[in-house]
């Protein structure tokens, strides 16, 4: 997967209720409380099946971006580490 490449799959998986989970989930939530406000249905009680399905999708989908970015920071971190290691006269600690 283009996204999320093989080697993100050494990194702890996030936990299953995190803030990209949870933001995108009441998302999708609201949009389909829009949706139905927009085709002039009952807010609330119409589509709550189709209430459940955007929720679920907005939380998958705030899952894996939470997963990605957390593979982009890893990722970053061990390049950074790399150059440090490779370059330690740059990186001499202040003389005390």
């Amino acid at each position: 997967m283009v996204f999320l490449p093989d080697e993100a799959r050494s990194l702890p998986p996030p936990p299953l209720i995190n803030k990209g989970s949870v933001w995108l989930g009441l998302t999708g939530w609201l949009a389909s409380l829009l949706d139905n406000a927009f085709n002039q249905r009952p807010v609330i009680r119409a589509g709550v099946h189709r209430q459940i399905l955007f929720t679920t999708v907005g939380w998958f989908v705030g899952y894996y971006l939470v997963k990605r970015t957390e593979y982009v920071y890893a990722k970053l971190d061990r390049e950074l580490f790399e150059y440090i290691r490779h370059h330690p006269d740059d990186f001499k600690a202040a003389g005390i």
